[in-house]
Formats: C-alpha cells, sequence, structure tokens
C-alpha cells in the first residue's frame, strides 16, 4: 500500500489539519520562553496560555484548558506592564520633568521605546522588545499607492494619520536633540523618523486603556496607555465579549471572558464593536465576517444621482447637513442603513412634497413615489459602488503580480474590499427584494 494512504495515513493528516487549525504551539521558540522567564521574575504567574501560531489570525495566545463565561483569562502584575511611570523612573525621567513645553504622555512613551530598542541587549525590556512586531500594516506605513486604493472615509483618514504622525515627529525633535548627552551617537540617527513611526504604531495598536492621574511634567493630553506584554498577544474578534480592567486591590490587570473557549483553541479579546475600516486605521488588520462592518457612502455618491436643476436640492443639501444626515450613510449585511434611506428621501422629495421634509427626518412616509424613488437610486449607489470595488480588486491583482514589495500591504487592502462587495451583494439581494414586495 502506497505510503500515507491507509487509514493510519487518514490518521496522520487528520492530527495535521487539527494541529493546524487549532493552532501551531509556539512555547518553545526562545524568544517566548525569555519572555515568560523575565515576566515570571516580575510576579507573572500563567500556565493556561501558550503563545502559537494560527490559521488566519498569526500570531495569538491558545488555552490549554477549556474556559468558561465569567473565568480570568489573565492576571498581568503592575510590574509587568510598561506606563508613564516607567518612563519617569528611567533615565528620561528628568529630562522630561525639565523639558519646557511639557512632552506629551504618547512622546514619553515613544521615547522610551526607541532608546530600550536601541539599548539593544543592555535594555531591562529586551525580552518584551523581541517579540513586538518589527514592521506593522497601520495606514501610516503603507506606500501611497497602497492608500489610493482604500476606499473613503479611510482614505482621507490614512492621509490625516500619516500628517499627524509626521507633525510629531517634526515638533518632537528638539525634545529628542535634549538627549544627546545619554548617547555617544547622534540623536538625530537614533531618533529618526523610522523609528518614530515604529514606536507610535506599537502604542497605537497594542496598549491597554489605563488612566493615570494628570502630572505637570506632561502635556494636557489624556494619560490613558499602558503596554501590556504577553497579554497583547491576544487577538481581536469581534463575536466574543471581555470585561477588562486594572484591579485597583490585587494591583494587577485582568480580563474576563464572557464567552466560552473550547481547550486548544485561540483565546480572543475584543478591541469593541469596530468596522474594518476602524480596525485597519487603528490596528492595520481586518477581520473577516465582521458583523459590524459598513460600506460608506460619501455625499459626492449622493448627488450623482440628483439633478443640479433642482431648484430646491441646495435647500435639502442645507436640511441634511444642519441635521447631521450627510455623514455615516453606509450599506451593512441587513442592507442599507436607516440614515442612508432617509437622506434619499429628503433629497427625493417632491416640489410639492418639500414642506414634508421634518416627517422625513422622523421616520414619516410622505408618498409611494417618494418611498419608490428612494429605494430605486439606494439600489443604483448600490450596484455603482459594487462596480467600483470590483474595478479596485482588479487593480490590486495587477499590483500583487508587478510589484512584490507590496504583497503583504496589497493582500490587507484587498481582504477590506472583498468583505465591502460581500456587503454590497448581500445589499443589493434585500434591496431586489424589497422592491419585489412594493411592486
Amino acid at each position: 500500500m502506497a505510503k500515507n494512504r491507509g487509514r493510519t495515513g487518514r490518521k496522520r493528516r487528520r492530527k495535521r489539519l487539527q494541529s493546524f487549525m487549532h493552532g501551531v504551539n509556539c512555547s518553545h521558540k526562545p524568544e517566548y520562553i525569555k519572555l515568560k522567564k523575565w515576566l515570571k521574575d516580575r510576579g507573572f504567574e500563567d500556565s493556561n496560555l501558550r503563545p502559537a501560531q494560527f490559521w488566519g489570525t498569526g500570531r495569538g495566545l491558545m488555552t490549554t484548558k477549556a474556559l468558561q463565561a465569567g473565568e480570568l483569562v489573565i492576571s498581568l502584575p503592575e510590574k509587568c506592564l510598561l506606563t508613564t511611570d516607567t518612563v519617569l523612573s528611567s533615565c528620561l525621567g528628568e529630562y522630561i520633568i525639565k523639558w519646557k513645553p511639557p512632552v506629551s504622555p504618547l512622546i514619553a512613551l515613544c521615547t522610551f521605546l526607541i532608546v530600550e530598542k536601541h539599548a539593544g541587549e543592555k535594555s531591562l525590556w529586551k525580552p518584551y522588545l523581541d517579540v513586538l512586531p518589527k514592521s506593522y500594516t497601520c495606514p501610516v506605513c503603507l506606500e501611497q499607492d497602497v492608500v489610493s486604493l482604500l476606499p473613503e472615509p479611510l482614505r482621507s483618514k490614512a492621509e490625516e494619520q500619516r500628517t499627524m504622525v509626521h507633525e510629531l515627529y517634526t515638533s518632537s525633535k528638539a525634545f529628542f536633540s535634549s538627549l544627546q548627552s545619554l548617547f555617544a551617537e547622534n540623536t538625530g540617527t537614533i531618533f529618526n523618523y523610522s523609528a518614530l513611526e515604529w514606536a507610535w504604531c506599537t502604542i497605537n495598536t497594542r496598549t491597554i486603556y489605563m488612566k493615570h492621574y494628570q502630572r505637570e511634567c506632561f502635556s494636557l493630553e489624556p494619560d490613558v496607555y499602558a503596554l501590556a506584554p504577553y497579554l497583547d498577544l491576544l487577538n481581536h474578534s469581534p463575536n466574543v465579549q471581555v470585561k477588562a480592567a486594572f484591579n485597583e486591590q490585587a494591583r494587577n490587570y485582568e480580563i474576563r471572558t464572557n464567552s466560552q473557549c473550547k481547550k486548544y483553541e485561540e483565546v480572543f479579546i475584543c478591541y469593541g464593536p469596530h468596522d474594518n475600516q476602524r480596525l485597519l486605521l487603528e490596528y492595520g488588520f481586518v477581520a473577516i465576517d465582521n458583523p459590524h462592518s459598513t460600506v460608506y457612502v460619501s455625499s459626492d455618491t449622493l448627488l450623482k444621482y440628483f439633478s443640479p436643476l433642482d431648484k430646491q436640492r441646495d435647500a435639502k443639501l442645507s436640511i441634511l447637513k444642519d441635521h447631521n444626515f450627510l455623514q455615516n450613510l453606509t450599506f451593512g449585511w441587513d442592507g442599507p442603513s436607516w440614515r442612508l434611506l432617509t437622506a434619499l428621501k429628503l433629497l427625493s422629495l417632491g416640489a410639492d412634497e418639500f414642506t414634508c421634509w421634518r416627517r422625513v427626518l422622523l421616520g414619516g412616509v410622505i408618498s409611494a413615489r417618494n418611498e419608490q424613488q428612494a429605494l430605486n437610486i439606494t439600489a443604483k449607489i448600490c450596484h455603482f459602488l459594487a462596480e467600483e470595488t470590483q474595478r479596485v480588486l482588479l487593480q490590486i491583482s495587477q499590483l500583487k503580480r508587478d510589484k512584490e514589495n507590496l504583497k503583504k500591504h496589497l493582500s490587507l487592502v484587498e481582504a477590506l474590499r472583498l468583505e465591502d462587495l460581500k456587503i454590497l451583494q448581500k445589499s443589493a439581494e434585500i434591496l431586489c427584494n424589497l422592491n419585489t414586495a412594493t411592486a
């Protein structure tokens, strides 16, 4: 009998597949052994979570026992957390206290990460730094060719993010220069833009919320960041619920799950009910089949379907703007949002119906004609966005062939666009059923 053809072969393949789906245990790797020892020295004990590589989510934490709702997932001692307290007690403390105007808590943490990374083997935080990502996929890290393929309003927010990080770097240069006495090398080579971008992404994507009291040595920006080694290996799922908070009595940061988790499965936490545009902007990833995902409709797209000759068009737009109905107009898994339909109903009001605009905003039905026109235009917008999404997906496929170096980032945008297409196709189906019902 040929090798792997019989029952034993099938068992082996099934076992390999099961192991692959559950995740490949990585706790034997040197970097995780060192991290666990480092954490143990700071009072952290954990026997149930293991670092593992999972299909679909990449690196995460696997549980070695079944978890029940309400059970403690992880409890990380305060000594393990990296906060502004950590920064102030380091060699940077005296420089931060003296610097005027005060630096922000964010810049203090960014500076600390850059200094510790530069210190290499001498850093007390090296075991943690060694398991941090070497690069990120937040929009600020993406090439302009990739950013241009993002849907709105994410594209505009990505540009704003890039501008904000550049301004942060420029405004912090003088403070970085004040640290020259700590280094043999020029601070300009240590605190370069790439170093700040990496530090900013680390804090933006990996910190937990932990409020600190206001201190004079920092600017008035909220001091709410804490990096949590090991805990930050937990990935996001929109389908779980957790309770996370700092336990003031035990002085630990604790996470309890409100969901069950089977033995050897990946343990998830939830960053919040975010759509995929928000997840990509803030964390650099997309959640497949995200129930919170939406496709946004811009006001420019909206107006393509209404004649500029409509004498009441400007008045209608003014009403929508004043009542905040030109933003967050979306398609979701359950079809067009109430806000989108309401905006389209108001824009579809005939000259003899215009005085009824308040009733439209309150959800009232004005006429069968108005309802049908709004539905017809909604279907046209849905079709237009689906076609545009398909066009962009073709562009991405071509670029993936032509630009190997951008493949990882292009695949991320492709995942986002594919989710958008699924939502639009589902919405088109719902609208078709609605039109059939009202015909």
